[in-house]
């Protein structure tokens, strides 16, 4: 039996605390008027990039509304008018900037959980013979799925009541014909887009996933005791019937979660991206477990052919989320239909870096690390190779949800990190705690011996 040592505890435990100071401070420091805002922006020393555009932006009101008030004879008040307008629309992404920091946080280390469980559930369905050794690791990441749906629910009925408004088109003026605001578009996807039904899905979705990862972990227990493989059976069927629903309902999330922040744009790709990223985190995230609880002396039946395989994963995958990314990208960017390619524009001209930044960590660190055999063996190459998929994969949710909530009002500061630092913890303490219930093997598994002795 695995016993959670005290100092993985306080190490999690710190990691919460610094987090929730971190996130607490967001939130106090995010402005509350338009004055608040136009002061930031000139505070050079506090950040210049949102200094200069503050100032780029005054430059072209001036200039473009004097030479307007000099042909068309435009007032002054209607230059004031712009400026308010601006300046109410930055503070509108301030405000948005520690939710979304929030958002991402929790998602991302959802998604671990929840790529875990198709895993788990792929090996049941397959009836995989090398991966048994591996079960309870999966399992006691899986624990992390009831608290992470938790808070994601919990996030998404504050945006439902109005409390934060990362989500644009639950604004019902938006599908107000009579609104100033009303948006034609929106408006045609409210059938789809409404809170009532929003809500409704995401309830649909995190329960099933939930039922689960509880059921498959009761039988998974009773195994370890039965005298016949009738527990087994039951996870085999379950798996299976698991799977049809979680292909559906994980394409679904992904609209409903992500690609809704963007609700002018949509990709048929999309459910299918997301779920790449997701299996990618999921397999680096079991390889760093079961190689820390190895170097414990935990898990002495996983040999070099086990991290092998899950390494071979992180590549595969790897490859195949590049391929849905230039797929996504190439086909939008060669066709150039205005309101497809409007999603790609805002994030190469205002998130250049991470944009960028995540393709290198994504696809070339995993390409030049992991595509020789020999280097996925090496347990120090694969947790190197990890950090910088799961780095590269946590700023790929931040690309797909700052844009459309903060715009050109982000940066990396205290809700970013602190958001960060405390869903780590969070996760770690859940996992390894997880992993302290039952034994590290599952003892009647018909597959066992084979896992044992697996050799690649």
């Amino acid at each position: 039996m695995y016993t959670l040592p005290n100092k993985l505890k306080l190490f999690a435990t710190i990691f919460m605390v610094v987090g929730a100071i971190g996130i607490i401070s967001g939130f106090l420091t995010t402005p509350s008027t338009t004055a608040e805002v136009k002061e930031m922006m000139a505070d050079a020393h506090h950040d210049e990039g949102t200094a200069g555009d503050h100032e780029m932006m005054k430059d072209e009101h001036a200039g473009g509304h004097d030479e307007t008030k000099a042909s068309h004879g435009v007032s002054s008040d209607n230059a004031h008018d712009n400026e308010e307008e601006h300046l109410l629309h930055t503070l509108h992404q301030m405000q948005n900037r520690p939710w979304s920091a929030l958002y991402i946080a929790s998602f991302f280390f959802f998604m671990i959980a929840l790529g875990t469980l198709a895993f788990y559930a792929i090996q049941y369905a397959a009836q995989a013979g090398w991966s048994p050794v591996l079960f309870r690791v999966m399992e006691g990441i899986t624990a992390y799925l009831p608290i992470a749906s938790v808070i994601l629910f919990v996030l998404l009925l504050l945006s439902a009541f109005g409390v934060n408004h990362i989500f644009h088109w639950m604004d019902p003026e938006l599908v107000d014909v009579n609104s100033d605001k009303y948006d034609k578009i929106i408006d045609g996807k409210s059938g789809y887009l409404n809170v009532p039904f929003f809500l409704i899905r995401a309830a649909i979705y995190l329960i099933g996933w939930n039922l689960y990862r509880f059921y498959s972990r009761k039988y998974s227990l009773r195994d370890d005791d039965a005298t016949d493989n009738r527990w087994f059976k039951k996870n085999f069927k379950m798996s299976a019937v698991f799977l049809v629903f979680f292909i559906v309902t994980e394409s679904m999330m992904s609209w409903d979660w992500i690609m809704s922040f963007d609700p002018h744009w949509f990709s048929t790709l999309f459910g299918w991206y997301v779920f790449a990223g997701m299996m990618v985190c999921a397999f680096t995230v079991i390889a760093m477990v079961t190689m820390i609880l190895k170097s414990q002396g935990y898990l002495e039946y996983v040999n070099d052919s086990h991290i092998h395989d899950l390494a071979k994963f992180m590549f595969a995958f790897s490859i195949f989320w590049t391929y849905l990314w230039f797929s996504q990208f190439m086909l939008i960017w060669y066709a150039n239909i205005p309101e497809e390619v409007t999603y790609f524009v805002t994030r190469i001209e205002d998130y250049k870096l991470p944009f960028f930044g995540m393709l290198v960590m994504n696809f070339v660190f995993p390409v030049l690390l992991l595509m020789n055999s020999d280097y996925k063996r090496i347990n120090w190459f694969v947790v190197m190779t990890g950090i910088v998929i799961l780095a590269g994969h946590y700023v790929d949710v931040f690309n797909m949800v700052m844009p459309a909530t903060v715009g050109k009002s982000w940066y990396i500061g205290l809700p970013e990190i602190g958001s960060m630092l405390f869903f780590f913890g969070l996760f770690v303490l859940v996992v390894f705690t997880a992993l302290a219930k039952a034994p590290l093997l599952a003892k009647n598994n018909p597959f066992m011996k084979e896992s044992k002795h697996f050799h690649y």
